[in-house]
Formats: C-alpha cells, structure tokens, sequence
C-alpha cells in the first residue's frame, strides 16, 4: 500500500505556493502603482535658478526644466530647433551708459529685441525705455524690486511686484506693458510660473547668456565671442545684461557674425507660436 500525504499537508503546500506567486503578483501592482508618482516627479519643476547644460557645441542645450513641462505655464526657454532664429534679450537693473550705444547698433541692425526693467530703472530712464517702445523693442517685466519671487509665495506679494511695474511703465510711456515675465536672477518655482500665467504672462528664460554682469571684472571681446558664438543654436534665447560695456563694444560684430551664420532674428512675441512649443 502507498502512504498518502496527509490532507492537512497537501494544503499547507498548496497555501504556500499561492503565497509565494502572490507576492510577485502583490510586487507588480505596487510598481504601476506608483508609476503615475514618478513621472509626476519627472514633470515636476523644482524651485530654484534657471540652469543649463550644453552637451554639444552648436546644438541646443538642456534647461532645468524641458520644454513642454514649461509650456503648461506657458513659459519658454528656447524657439523652434529647426529654424536658424535668435531671439535677443536684455535684462537692466540699472542703467550703466551702455543702452544708448545699443539701441543704435540695433537700429542699424532692424533687430528687434527684448529689454526687461526693473521699477527704478523706469523711473530714472524714461526717456531710454520710450525710445525703446518707439523703435519696435518690447519691454518686459523684471519685476519692480528685483527680489528672490521664489520667496513670496503668497499670491498678493507676487501680484503686486509685477502690478506696480506695469503702472509705472503705463504711466511712463502711456501704453499697457506687454506681459512677458522673466524672474529676477532667473530665480523660480512652479507656483510662480502658475501665478504669472494667471496674470496673464508668459514667462522667458533663456539658452544663452554668459557672465557679462560684473562691472569691476568685465569680460574682453575674445572672452564674450568664445561663449557666444560657438554655442549659438536654432532657437535661441540669448540673454545679455544692458549694463555691460563689453556687450556694448562688440554687439556690431556680433549681430554680424551670427548673420554670416545664417541667423535671422525675431521678437519674443513669436517665441511662443505653436511651433515654438512643440518637439522637432
């Protein structure tokens, strides 16, 4: 006769089995389940100051943020990849004797650039920033104060910093200030973005500036060209600070040598087309 496994064995077995199954089973579930967590995660835009990272000469570089989380609150950092066009912008904290010089390298040029101005800026240039408007320039908002808006998170504080710019600037030049945002030291958070975009703004980064700031440690021509043309791409923001002498030393030759490049340039009104919001 053949001895049979007791019953009570035969489940115990068959209990362990389902058990060991179950856990891989039990283990997948919680993988999907928290794959909606980490894109989110990836999606997310963390507070901090605007970055970049250029992997290769001549090409696009890769921002904090990319491109498509950005445009839910319809910022940017970049044009179209696939269009040689540069989009120029200048930010001033203060006037330095420079923009004169800019304004009639730009005229001669027919460029049209982005100048974003601070609250005292406006107050002791008025004469600059309406000749900016006359020649076709577009005045965006840097704020009244130039703080850290990372800083104010609350809704009120954050109105009135750009609330207060565009009053002054109505009351400078007589016309509403168009509403393009760009955080002071480019310091940002996604609340931030979110406010702006309730505001009715669009927010401008950039992919290329270099440290062109410092007034007592200026950068030579050779210095600002070796940043400035090797890593120029289709698309580009390019941030330059009104206040440098250097800028305003080589910006002939520059506006130049990136038309000899095949460059054309365009206002930041066109920045955020379709096509500037999309993948090429």
């Amino acid at each position: 006769m053949i001895a049979r496994p007791h019953i009570g064995c035969i489940e115990v077995r068959r209990v362990k089995r389902i058990w060991k199954y179950s856990r891989f089973f039990i283990a997948a579930l919680a993988l999907l389940a928290l794959l909606p967590f980490v894109r989110m995660e990836k999606e997310s835009i963390q507070t901090g100051s605007w970055g970049l990272s250029f992997q290769t000469e001549g090409q696009a570089p890769n921002g904090n943020a990319d491109r498509q989380t950005l445009a839910k609150y319809d910022a940017a950092y970049i044009g179209a990849e696939d269009e040689k066009v540069i989009y120029l912008t200048f930010d001033a904290g203060y006037e330095n004797g420079c923009t004169e010089k800019i304004l009639d390298v730009l005229k001669q040029h027919d460029v049209r650039a982005a100048f974003f101005l601070v609250g005292n800026y406006l107050e002791q240039n008025g004469a600059l920033v309406k000749r900016m408007v006359k020649e076709g320039h577009i005045v965006g908002n840097h704020t009244y104060h130039h703080w850290d808006m990372s800083k104010l998170s609350d809704r009120e504080s954050f109105e009135n910093e750009l609330r207060s710019l565009e009053v002054l600037y109505e009351q400078t030049v007589g016309q509403e200030l168009p509403k393009f945002y760009r955080p002071p030291q480019g310091i940002y958070s996604e609340e931030n973005l979110k406010m702006a975009q309730q505001m009715g703004y669009k927010t401008v980064f950039w992919s290329l500036a270099y440290v062109d700031w410092y007034n007592d440690k200026q950068p030579t021509s050779q210095e600002a060209f070796s940043k400035l043309i090797p890593r120029i791409h289709n698309g580009a923001v390019v941030l330059l600070h009104s206040t440098s002498r250097t800028n305003a030393e080589i910006l002939d030759e520059l506006l130049n040598r990136y038309k000899e490049l095949g460059y054309r340039f365009e206002g930041i009104d066109t920045l955020f087309e379709e096509k500037n919001t999309t993948n090429h």
